[in-house]
């Protein structure tokens, strides 16, 4: 598929917008922002959930503070990070208001994207804004995060973002239509590239260093591709494109000049195929004959069919799910810890909450679920 057609097939878009895009000379662009709030509102309309990965809390706060745009000291962007962030939601949120949506706000760090149970936690809060109607608005959180454990750029967090909520598209706004095979703007010959099946080294290095607007952003187009890398892997097609212009989206629709990183798998498959075969497993639960054939008929599994468990497991770790007779049947992340899910095995999923004080619904959810291949007969 083309961009055109990525864009309206995906369920689930993330779209990543740089510094350059949001930080006008004097505070934010609000005339883009505004643009940009209805291209987005456009694709809500139709039924499509979008994020937002925004970065501008450090631009905006460097003119808050009066910082020139001289190297900064991690302590000196954690300090325009904080000066800079309420004034980036607050014009996110002036430019989505008109069209009746909320914007969220959501700060990340790595580790929330690489430690499973915070990365858990972390899918189902935004899961929750979206089912809510919201925009959830992310950034990384600059404020607190060390030098050591900083994405360093949005590129990358943004497909952090579209590999844990299982997106199909990544947008990566750009200074730059796409990758071309050198810098459009020193090479008149350049060639731009529309559609890539995969990243080889040859790709990678057409992508060259970073090439930020000076004083504003941090990424570049080989951060970009080190993003796509991410994406693709997560089964999410990255498409690349201009992003000043008032409306980038629609112009992706209109069939402006874009790249599209191809997936190498659907987004389904590769988390299953994370669950199956990445994860070691904590421990086991064994489930009964009706339990087995719900599974096996793509159903989650409650509560009510576990028979017995084994092991320590912490909420989201992997676990071993197998029959009466000791058979895998498949290997899941499980929503309660080993001694809150010994507490309500076998319990009807209604009489959860009454027993825990809460209930995270399933023991573990289709969705988490990886089943086991069986050999033929």
């Amino acid at each position: 598929m083309d961009a055109v057609n990525e864009l309206a097939a995906a369920k689930k878009v993330v779209v990543k917008v740089g510094s350059a895009l949001v930080a006008g000379e004097a505070g934010p662009d609000s005339a883009w922002l505004t643009a940009f709030a209805a291209d987005l509102a456009r694709l809500r309309a139709r039924g499509q959930q979008v994020l937002v990965v925004s970065s501008g809390a450090v631009a905006l706060g460097r003119r808050r503070l009066g910082v020139g745009r001289r190297k900064l000291t991690l302590p000196e962007k954690q300090a325009c990070a904080a000066a800079g962030q309420s004034a980036l939601m607050r014009a996110w949120e002036e430019a989505l208001e008109p069209h009746g949506i909320a914007a969220a706000q959501v700060l990340i760090t790595r580790d929330d994207t690489e430690i499973r149970r915070r990365w858990l936690n972390a899918r189902a809060t935004l899961s929750t804004l979206l089912a809510l109607g919201s925009t959830p608005v992310i950034n990384e959180n600059d404020t607190v995060v060390t030098e050591e454990l900083r994405y360093g750029d949005n590129d990358r967090l943004a497909a952090r973002v579209a590999q844990m909520m299982g997106a199909e598209a990544l947008v990566l706004l750009s200074d730059v239509e796409g990758l071309y095979t050198a810098d459009p703007r020193k090479d008149p010959a350049a060639r731009h590239l529309p559609r890539i099946a995969h990243l080889t080294p040859e790709i990678e290095a057409m992508a060259g260093g970073a090439n930020a607007a000076a004083g504003v952003g941090t990424g570049g187009m080989a951060t970009k591709i080190m993003a796509a890398r991410i994406a693709q892997s997560a089964g999410c097609a990255t498409i690349i494109t201009l992003g000043r212009r008032p409306a980038p989206l629609a112009a992706i629709e209109a069939g402006e000049t874009a790249t599209v990183i191809e997936p190498s798998v659907s987004a389904a498959a590769a988390y299953k195929a994370w669950i199956a075969g990445s994860l070691a497993t904590a421990g086991a639960l064994v489930v009964d004959e009706g339990a087995a054939r719900a599974l096996a008929g793509g159903k989650s599994l409650l509560a009510a069919g576990v028979k017995a468990i084994s092991g320590r497991f912490d909420k989201g770790d992997a676990v071993l799910i197998a029959d009466e007779a000791g058979r895998e049947i498949g290997r899941g992340l499980a929503r309660y810890d080993s001694a809150d899910a010994e507490r309500i095995r076998g319990l009807k999923s209604s009489a959860i909450e009454g027993v825990l004080g809460f209930s995270y619904g399933p023991m573990v959810h289709a969705d988490d679920l990886a089943l086991a291949v069986r050999a033929p007969a």
